[in-house]
């Protein structure tokens, strides 16, 4: 990844550096999302939990078009070994996976760099264009 970043330069001072405009940075939740839906409480369910093969389709086509595939889960730290498992025998190509996601839902990711948020819904698609409404901190332009 170190290779597609792009140093940025903000008034004469490096600053976290940026992916090309054509790559994007997914983090992709596990639990409901990709697969069955199984709770922290449950570990032994993990290594069984059935793949959501269009996920499993998309996810490996965004990840062979150089996009960064990365699983964020509330999966705790001491489930890495089967969560690593189980991605690898359904053969879902990534580059990371952060545990230890908050519970609970209802998040808002605020961040210098631009966010887009999708949520999953039944279906794992290409992503499609779609005008929403969103909160945003007022800087005075919106």
């Amino acid at each position: 990844m170190k290779n597609i970043l792009k140093e940025k330069i903000e008034n004469g001072e490096k600053v976290s550096p940026i992916l090309p405009d054509d790559i994007k940075n997914y983090l992709i939740d596990i639990d409901g999302t990709i697969c069955d839906d199984i709770p922290n409480e449950e570990p032994e369910r993990m290594l069984t939990a059935e793949v959501y093969p269009d996920a499993l389709i998309t996810l490996n086509k965004w990840y062979d078009e150089g996009h960064i595939i990365t699983f964020f889960t509330s999966r705790l730290e001491e489930h890495r070994e089967y969560t690593e498992t189980w991605l690898n025998k359904h053969g879902f190509k990534y580059h990371g996976l952060l545990m230890n996601k908050p519970r609970g839902g209802n998040y808002h990711w605020i961040d210098n760099h631009l966010v887009k948020a999708t949520r999953y819904n039944g279906k794992f698609t290409d992503l499609v264009e779609k005008n929403v409404s969103i909160q945003v901190f007022d800087d005075g332009k919106h």
